[in-house]
C-alpha cells in the first residue's frame, strides 16, 4: 500500500509527522519515532527577529532538510492593531526566508481577522508550507493560593475540526503544502484531513497519551482502511472533500451552520 506524500517539496513515506513536544527533546525518542514510522520531525520557536534569523541559519548549517517556524505570539496591548501584528508575522517570515534556502513552513494560529488573506500573504513570500494550527495554552487560577498557574492541556479529537475546516478551504488556493495539527488521534482523523487537502498530519497529544508506538498503530489502521475501501494509495484521497472539490462547497461556510442548527432542533425538539 502506498502511503507516500509530498510535503515542502520532500517525498515522505507517510503523512504521519510528530510535532514538537517533550517527546522529541531526546535523540533516542526521535530514533524510536523513526522506527515506529514517523516521516519527519522538527520545529523552531524564537522571540526576536535576530533570534529567528540566527537559529534558522544554524539549523540549516547543522543539516536540516526543512524548517518549521512556530510563531507563538499573543498580543495583549489594545493599542496594537491587527495590521501591526500581521506585519510582524510577514516581516519575520520574509527575513527567515531570505536567511535560509531550505524548505520553510510556518505554523500559525487561527486568530487573524481574515485568516485566508494572511495565509495567501505568507504563501506569496515563497514559504513552502503552512501548518494549521498553533494551540495557545491558557493559564488557570489557583483560588486558594491566589496565583495564576500554567495549565498544559492535551488536545482532544474535537480539536481536529478547526484545521480540517481551514485546510478544506485553502486547498487549491495556496501554492504551498498544508499540514494539519491538533486533535489527530487515529487513522480516520488522518483520512479526513487528507480528504480535506492536508499533505501531512502532525501528532503530539496522541503520542503523549499513547506512546511513540502509536504511530505504527495509526499506519496499520490506514493501510487496513485503504485496502477495505479498494484504494491503492493515500494520494487518491487528496483533496477530494476540499471546498473546491466536494459536492457541496457551502458545507465550509455559514450555510452549514444553519443546517446544523436545524438538524439539532429536529433531533431534540424544544419544549414550550
Amino acid at each position: 500500500m502506498d502511503l507516500t506524500t509530498n510535503y515542502l517539496g520532500l517525498s515522505l513515506r507517510s503523512p504521519l509527522v510528530p510535532s514538537a513536544s517533550p517527546l522529541s527533546e531526546k535523540i533516542d525518542n526521535v530514533r524510536a519515532m523513526e522506527q515506529a514510522g514517523a516521516a519527519a520531525v522538527g520545529s523552531l520557536n524564537c522571540t526576536t527577529l535576530g533570534g529567528w534569523i540566527s537559529y534558522a541559519r544554524r539549523i540549516t548549517e547543522a543539516g536540516a532538510d526543512a524548517l518549521e517556524l512556530n510563531i507563538y505570539r499573543i498580543p495583549t496591548r489594545p493599542e496594537v492593531t491587527s495590521s501591526t501584528i500581521e506585519n510582524i508575522y510577514v516581516e519575520t517570515v520574509r527575513s527567515v526566508r531570505a536567511a535560509t534556502k531550505i524548505p520553510l513552513a510556518v505554523k500559525l494560529s487561527p486568530y487573524f481577522s481574515s485568516f485566508a488573506t494572511m495565509a495567501v500573504s505568507l504563501d506569496d513570500l515563497n514559504v513552502d508550507g503552512l501548518v494549521l494550527f498553533n494551540r495557545f495554552y491558557q493559564p488557570d487560577i489557583d483560588i486558594e493560593k491566589m496565583e495564576v498557574t500554567p495549565n498544559f492541556t492535551l488536545s482532544t479529537p474535537a480539536d481536529m475540526r478547526l484545521p480540517l475546516h481551514w485546510i478544506g478551504i485553502l486547498h487549491g488556493k495556496v501554492r504551498g503544502s498544508l499540514a494539519a495539527t491538533s486533535g489527530i488521534y487515529q487513522a480516520q482523523d488522518v483520512i479526513k484531513l487528507v480528504m480535506a487537502g492536508a499533505d501531512v498530519t502532525m501528532l503530539c497529544s496522541a503520542l503523549m497519551r499513547h506512546g511513540i508506538t502509536h504511530i505504527q498503530r495509526i499506519e496499520m489502521e490506514l493501510v487496513a482502511w485503504l485496502e477495505g475501501h479498494g484504494r491503492q494509495s493515500l494520494h487518491e484521497l487528496k483533496g477530494v472533500m476540499s471546498q473546491q472539490n466536494c459536492p457541496d462547497p457551502s458545507a465550509f461556510e455559514r450555510a452549514q451552520y444553519v443546517r446544523g442548527l436545524s438538524s439539532y432542533t429536529s433531533l431534540f425538539p424544544m419544549r414550550r
